[in-house]
């Protein structure tokens, strides 16, 4: 993970500087995300891994299936072909989900936002979401975006993960600790 981190920065950096230069950050994340997901997608790596394709090759595919999922169009760009090239010579096309992790780890900072992630085991009404919400920007002092996910395992209660702290309030995780303290 080190290794891939260290490769994947100063992509992110370059990408980020010229995207915050232009003005174009939202149209960036959304592209190396989309390009991130596809290489983070196994057939997709089983693909782009066949020695019989050339850079050429992998960077067509890589543009066909982010231009078709809507998501892609800064890497239709001159740009984005460029780095979709560099990487594809430089055998660096796997480091693309890292790229986008940090590169909106840097559009976060920039913007003062913090992705927060949600998780329950069943919905959650919107009041109570921006209700999370808005506690959580008065304690990080910071925008929030929620990003909602569901989890039945949970069983019930929710479980906050933000900039690599965790709040379980899960009733799967109490629990766990009623279970180890019966056992102890």
């Amino acid at each position: 993970m080190a290794e891939t981190g260290a490769l994947a920065r100063p992509y992110a950096r370059a990408i980020f500087e010229l995207a915050r230069e232009d003005g174009s950050l939202p149209a960036w994340s959304d592209a190396l995300g989309a390009v991130g997901d596809v290489v983070a997608n196994p057939d997709a790596r089983a693909f782009l891994a066949r020695r019989e394709h050339d850079d050429e090759a992998r960077v067509s595919f890589l543009l066909s299936v982010c231009g078709a999922a809507g998501d892609g169009q800064m890497l239709a760009t001159g740009r984005g072909r460029n780095l979709l090239r560099l990487l594809a010579e430089n055998r660096r096309l796997e480091v693309l989900p890292e790229i986008s992790a940090q590169f909106d780890a840097l559009k976060a900072r920039a913007e003062n936002t913090v992705k927060v992630r949600l998780v329950t085991a069943a919905g959650v009404e919107e009041s109570i979401v921006s209700r999370i919400g808005a506690a959580l920007e008065r304690k990080l002092g910071r925008a929030v975006e929620v990003e909602l996910q569901q989890d039945p395992e949970l069983l019930g209660g929710a479980v906050i993960e933000a900039e690599g702290q965790v709040i379980d309030g899960s009733v799967k995780s109490r629990l766990s600790e009623l279970a180890g303290a019966l056992t102890a």
